[in-house]
This record gives structure tokens, sequence and C-alpha cells, in this order.
């Protein structure tokens, strides 16, 4: 290694193979690199226990110990040499799975299971799942095929639209239905980007590139509400174990039967490379009771719930705010500084306090201070499940929406009204609202939905503290939107200032104008510049 001199701790042989196993020897801090998870595991459960470094821990007793199985890792690891023939590197694997099984034993730690995790591909999934699997606040980062990049309506192999099917849908009015949304989205987009792009023609200083990429993404976005719940998607995951262990469980507890077919699918897929983490989210002990319970609580819950029905217009209500919350971050700003009680009474000027604390802000990047996280709300949002499916992905508050459905009525671009395209969509609504209704009295409210447009509203709330409203607020509200999403950030924002003024004056990077109409052709010219600096084709 270049510059690499051994400390004293390894012999050059021991530095040597260690070498392939961190970026670097000879520094207190470090990364993993050409290990599975379960070996990091495993590492990092035993390092907790143990006063030895990281990298003796790794060289005395995986390395060395003939039954942890890394022979066969580290043969298939070598760098610049490829994988010897008469290695099974899955057979090591097991082998160093069935190693953790010890060392998790042994110290009994749930937490360990944080310590390693997973990336899963998802593919062939309904929108009404991948809400599902993208549920979880904490552990699971997901990342989502998007409506205003990827056009989802071309067939799939065999012909047919991608949305999904099952035995469970076979309702007679739901296939007719979801193939007429997709006709008319197919029919209408390339006239509607034609239009569009008659209306904002490319300037003079903009690329081919990036004025076709900004009016096809308003086409998609003008369009999007066309396509049903039950829309094939594909996303990404990456989580710990934990997470992974408590995802499968709530997806085998569903009422939908393709989330519970996930959940066995997940299981199984993870099983090959972490199986231990995600043992008792099937077992009789854990997962299947936990699994159990959760259907007995929506079931008891479904029996006295009231569904009444009734249009409902697009809107935020604040439901409730914390009155003495000015008081409450002006004492947690000074917490840290000083040595009395939270609650005690601090004699300070609030409007010094949160100065201090929040001006001369650059960027929304950096980040509003913990002390706002103690000013709380709580918001009702009814709005299209489109621009629910874009806020759902702030999962750090608290939100729970209701089943979606076609009561609380739709949404109509008002471009698509403008150029003339309107009367095609509200067909596609009234052909679409006919069938959900059928379905619903059939085979009930929940696998109803995935014939619902996403232009249909739905009711949700959310339980925010100011902290992360400024974080979503801020990024949610940036003119390059959707307008839908836009919104509802800028009244969540505009209802939280008039109760607390003093407290959101310092958001200055809410946008809370009326965005632009082209939304991505200030973004896609940045892109060019971006291009252009890192000296990659701009056409």
């Amino acid at each position: 290694m270049r510059g690499y001199h051994a400390p004293v701790e390894f012999s050059p042989s021991e530095a040597a193979l260690l070498s392939r196993y961190f970026t670097n020897l000879d520094r207190p801090v470090f990364a993993l690199r050409n290990l599975p998870e379960v070996v990091k595991g495993a590492l990092f459960s035993r390092y907790s226990r143990t006063e030895k470094s990281l990298r003796r821990v790794l060289l005395d007793e995986f390395i060395n110990d003939p039954e942890s199985g890394f022979a066969g890792i580290a043969a298939s690891h070598v760098f610049g040499v490829g994988t010897p023939a008469d290695v099974d590197d899955m057979v090591a694997v097991k082998r160093a799975e069935e190693f953790y099984e010890r060392v998790l034993v042994g110290y009994g730690d749930d937490s360990v299971a944080e310590l390693a995790g997973a990336h899963v591909a998802v593919e062939r999934v309904s929108t009404l799942a991948a809400k599902a699997l993208e549920d979880s606040r904490i552990g699971i980062s997901p990342l989502e095929k998007s409506t205003r990049y990827v056009r989802f309506d071309r067939p799939g192999p065999d012909g047919r639209r991608l949305y999904h099917r099952g035995p469970e849908l076979s309702h007679p009015a739901y296939e007719p239905a979801a193939d007429a949304l997709f006709e008319t989205f197919s029919s209408l987009l390339e006239p509607l980007t034609t239009a569009i792009r008659e209306r904002f023609p490319i300037e003079p200083d903009e690329t081919d590139r990036a004025w076709k990429s900004a009016t096809r993404a308003k086409a998609l976005d003008l369009l999007r509400g066309l396509l049903p719940a039950g829309t094939l998607t594909n996303l990404g995951l990456f989580g710990n174990g934990r997470a992974f262990e408590y995802l499968i469980t709530k997806m085998s507890a569903s009422e939908l039967p393709e989330c519970r077919a996930l959940a066995t699918d997940l299981h199984r897929e993870l099983a090959e490379v972490i199986p231990s983490f995600v043992k008792r989210a099937v077992d009789d002990r854990y997962g299947k009771p936990a699994a159990e319970r959760l259907v007995r609580i929506r079931t008891s819950l479904q029996k006295v719930a009231r569904r009444t029905g009734g249009e409902a217009k697009p809107g935020v209500r604040l439901l409730s705010f914390d009155a003495d919350a000015e008081r409450k971050v002006v004492q947690a700003a000074l917490y840290t500084y000083s040595d009395t009680p939270l609650d005690s009474s601090i004699q300070a000027d609030p409007d010094a306090v949160l100065e201090a604390l929040l001006g001369g802000r650059a960027n929304r990047r950096q980040r509003a201070p913990r002390a706002l996280e103690r000013a709380q709300y709580e918001f009702e949002i009814v709005a299209n499940f489109a621009a629910y499916r874009d806020l759902h992905r702030h999962r750090m508050l608290t939100q729970e929406r209701q089943l979606l459905g076609t009561s609380l009525g739709y949404d109509l671009p008002p471009a698509l009204a403008d150029l003339g395209m309107d009367e095609a969509f509200r067909r596609a609504m009234d052909s679409a609202t006919a069938a959900h209704q059928r379905m619903e009295a059939d085979i009930g409210p929940a696998l109803a939905q995935y014939v619902v447009p996403l232009a249909y509203r739905v009711r949700w709330y959310f339980r925010v503290n100011l902290r992360e409203l400024y974080h979503l607020c801020e990024l949610r509200t940036t003119p390059q939107g959707h307008p839908d999403y836009r919104f509802v950030a800028q009244e969540m924002f505009r209802l939280a200032s008039e109760v607390h003024p003093r407290l959101t004056r310092y958001a200055t990077f809410v946008d809370k104008g009326a965005g632009d109409e082209l939304e991505r052709r200030k973004s896609e010219r940045r892109w060019d510049e971006k291009l252009r600096t890192l000296g990659g084709p701009v056409l």
C-alpha cells in the first residue's frame, strides 16, 4: 500500500491481510470493506465486549478461528485475484452465520441487529404495497421509481398494462377500469407534451436536453393522477436487521394479500444474506404472535370505526399546537449551556435567544437546531394520493392515512383544462369511480383501493415538531416541486406561522410564491451547468 506504515500492533503479514478489510490500519477512524454483512454484525457485537481494537478482533477471533468459516470468505476477496474455483463463498458465509449465532446468543443484545443490514430490490409491486414497504420511520431508507421522470404506461413483455393482478382482484370491474386509465394516460401524453412545448418554447440559453426533460416532466406531472393505485413500481430498500425484522412482521399482518406475499418474499431473500437478523420475524415465539396481534387490533377497530363518505376540498387544518412552545424552545436552547433544570424559570430575551439559535442560516441544508423539537403541531390534510405519495417520504414525523377511495373527490390539473384536454381525464375518473363503488361493495374497501387513480383525495394527519416542519416546508416548497405538495407544505407553514410567528420567521427558505409554470426548467439548467463543470456532454 503506497504511503502505508504498519503500526507496531501488527506484523507485516498481518498488516497485509488486514489491509483488504479496512481503509487504513494506523488511524483511529477507518471504514470496513470487502466483508459480508454477517461478518460486520458479528464483528461489532464482539467489539462491544472486549478491550481489543476492532482490527485485532477480526484477526484473532474471525480470521484465525477455523470455526468462523472466514478462510473461504478471505479467499474470495483477494485484491486483483478472481475467486478460486474451489471456494464456495456462500458456504463460507453460512459458516460465518452459524458463528454469528453463537455470538448473538452469548451477548443477547437486540441492538446488534442494527449494526449490519442489506440492500433489497422490490420490483413490479403496486403503489399501494410500495407505501406499506416505505412506511417504516427508522432503520430503512427507500428509493422509489419517480412518476415525474419515468413513463408508467408502457406495457409489459406480455403486452398487458403494468398494474397489480391477483386472485383477490378478479372482480369484473377492475381490469377494464385500470386499462381505461392507462389508455387515457397514453393517448394524452404525446399531444400534451407537444402542447406544453408550444407554450414553453426552447430559450436561447437552454440546451435541447434541458428543454425536453423539463417539458416531458411537466406532461408526466399533469397526467400522473390517472395512474391507478395498483400501478406497478420498483423500489430499493436499505435497512438494518432490526428494521427489516419488524417490517416483515407488519407486512405479514396486512389486509392486502400482496403485502402478505411480499413479507414471505422479503424473509426468504433476507434469510440468504442476514438470516440471523430476520429469523424471529416469522417464528412461533415472536413473529407470528406479533402479526396475529396486529390483525386483532385492526379487526376490532374496524368494527367500531365509522365510514360516512362525503366530498372534501383539498386543504390543511391545524388541529392542535403547544401554546407554550416559544418558552419551551428558549428553555431548550439555553439548557445545554446552563446548570438549571429544563423547566426552571429562565429570564432571557426570547428574541435574542432565537436570533442566536437560528439567525444567519445561509441555506436550508443548515439544519434547524434540536431545541425546535419541543414545539409540536398536529395537522390534518386532504390532498390527492399522488401528493401523499411524495409527502409520505418524511418518515421521522408521526403520520397515518385513511383508506384511499373516491368519496372525497379528485383534483383536475388546471393546465389540462387550459389546454382543452380535461374531458378525457374526467371520463377516466368517472369510469374508475364506478368500478371502485362496485368493488368496494363486493370485495371491501381495502382491495377496492387498487383501482382508485392517484388524482383522488385522501385524508391523513401529521404530528410534527417545528424542527421537522422547517425541513419539510423548506424542502417541499421549492419552485421546482410539484404544485400539489407545494400547496400542502405552504399551508402547513402558514398555519404554524399564525400561532408562532417568532418561531417560524427564521424558516427563510420556505418559498411562499406560486412556483414556476415549467417547474423543472431551472433545475435542468443547473444540471447542465454541473455536467459542464464535470466535463460531461451537454446536448
